[in-house]
């Protein structure tokens, strides 16, 4: 891979990465409401999520995913209904972590990463973008190597991503002094998160 191809790559990239969606969503709120490293360590179920997808794509499954309509909707369906029961989740755990009867209430760091695990996993334009963006930056004649620096590229970035909504998040809940402000947010959280999940159940595959 050239290097003005990966100069070309890095940008694009990143500004994916920063899109704001369902999991970065999940960083804001992990951010939020249980700090900037537990929010860091459980983007590792996203990562991984991520990973699978990327090596399905570099071995063509994922072009194949893209184009069956079937494995489209089931997975439309599956992750949608996944984010609103998140969402709901979210709006019902509304307690700021602050407050001293809060503090046995936090999630386990497992539940978190299966959380991000799922989100990403369910989402079926995630695989759609893999199939579509990376294989433009791949050289034939390199292309397992291409992929796997840009896979690595890929997933460097998302950490980046992560860690800056994590600390949105985080400064967020310093900013509220008091538990009505962080309910607030909390109930901004959730309900963004069945936004995206009623948004999934319009999305189209693209022709």
């Amino acid at each position: 891979m050239t290097l003005g191809a990966l100069l070309l790559f890095v940008p694009a990239c990143f500004a994916l990465n920063m899109a704001f969606g369902p999991n970065n969503l999940l960083s804001l709120t992990y951010g939020l409401q249980e700090g900037v490293r537990t929010a860091v360590m459980a983007s590792s179920g996203r990562l991984a999520a991520f990973a699978a997808m990327i090596v399905l794509t570099a071995l063509g499954v994922g072009a194949v995913l893209a184009a069956s309509e079937a494995a489209f909707v089931v997975l439309k369906f599956a992750g949608a209904a996944y984010l609103i029961w998140l969402g709901i989740r979210i709006l019902r755990g509304g307690v700021a972590i602050d407050a001293p009867e809060a503090a046995g209430r936090r999630r386990s760091l497992k539940v978190l990463v299966l959380q991000e695990f799922w989100t990403a996993i369910g989402n079926p334009k995630a695989i759609l973008i893999f199939t579509a963006f990376l294989p433009q930056f791949v050289e034939p004649g390199a292309y397992w190597l291409s992929f796997a620096v840009l896979g690595a590229v890929f997933l460097a970035l998302e950490v980046v991503a992560v860690f800056l909504y994590s600390v949105l998040g985080h400064r967020l809940n310093r900013l509220s002094r008091n538990g009505n402000v962080f309910g607030w947010l909390n109930r901004l959280s959730g309900a963004t998160m069945i936004g995206f999940g009623v948004a999934l159940l319009f999305t189209r595959k693209a022709a």
